[in-house]
């Protein structure tokens, strides 16, 4: 696949308060910093099912990328529900193998969920996600107001 998939970007009616949601992301990065402290990579690999995301702001839009291998576009939903950008996915695939002298099967199954909070100045009509080599992209245009360069102020003496 040389062209990028579209990733449809769904506002949301549901109404979760982000404040509602504060206490379970801080139980689990006490009980993710917990196992990282426990001893790497042994525990960290099976509880630790979010993408890594990196966050990035050009002139005109803001950019979100999450690598997420091995998901499908049809399995990633994007929404914009209270100010913030959620993104899901979940990714199922059994591999079954039968020979002669021996029999595999094989299952690999995950989900995650991230979220993050609208930067102010984000044209939400206007966000597009889309999907290439396992790396997930959402633009989230400014708005022409949010794309105005800083005004300086001279600082002057008082007299």
């Amino acid at each position: 696949m040389t062209e990028a998939a579209k990733v449809p970007v769904k506002p949301s009616q549901k109404f979760v308060s982000s404040q509602a949601l504060r206490p379970f992301q801080a139980l689990r990065r006490e009980v993710d910093r917990l196992f990282e402290d426990f001893g790497g990579e042994f525990w960290r690999s099976p509880f630790r099912r979010s993408p890594a995301v990196d966050i990035g702001e050009k002139d005109n839009a803001y950019e979100v990328t999450a690598d997420v291998p091995g998901f499908e576009e049809k399995s990633i939903e994007v929404q914009v529900v209270d100010g913030s950008l959620s993104i899901k996915g979940e990714r199922k695939s059994e591999k079954e193998e039968k020979k002669k002298d021996y029999y595999i099967s094989e299952r690999e199954f995950g989900s995650f969920e991230r979220s993050f909070p609208l930067p102010e100045g984000v044209d939400t009509d206007k966000i597009e996600a889309s999907l290439k080599n396992g790396v997930l992209t959402v633009t989230l245009p400014k708005t022409a107001e949010a794309q105005k360069p800083a005004k300086k102020i001279e600082v002057k003496p008082t007299t």
